[in-house]
């Protein structure tokens, strides 16, 4: 790699505010709010709105869109032709 083109890869916390799940990785992102993380060291840390911790999808409380019942309830509204 060609030095002095590419951005700083560090350790950074990612928190889901959310769910109150952090977890420590590496990533060209920074911040300038930091965090001590459970090793004793301090670390940037970026707030996410949704993670793993939180998302419907891997939380298991996805909805199904009930699509039969829509179409039923547009033939019952607008009739069926």
């Amino acid at each position: 790699m060609r030095k002095d083109i590419h951005p700083p890869y560090a350790p950074v916390v990612f928190r889901d505010k959310a769910a109150g799940f952090a977890f420590l990785t590496r990533s060209t992102a920074t911040s300038a709010k930091t965090v001590e993380w459970e090793d004793g060291h301090t670390y940037p840390v970026i707030d996410v709105e949704v993670s793993s911790a939180s998302h419907p999808f891997y939380t298991g409380t996805a909805r199904v869109m009930d699509t039969a019942g829509r179409v039923e309830r547009f033939e019952r509204r607008f009739g069926k032709r």
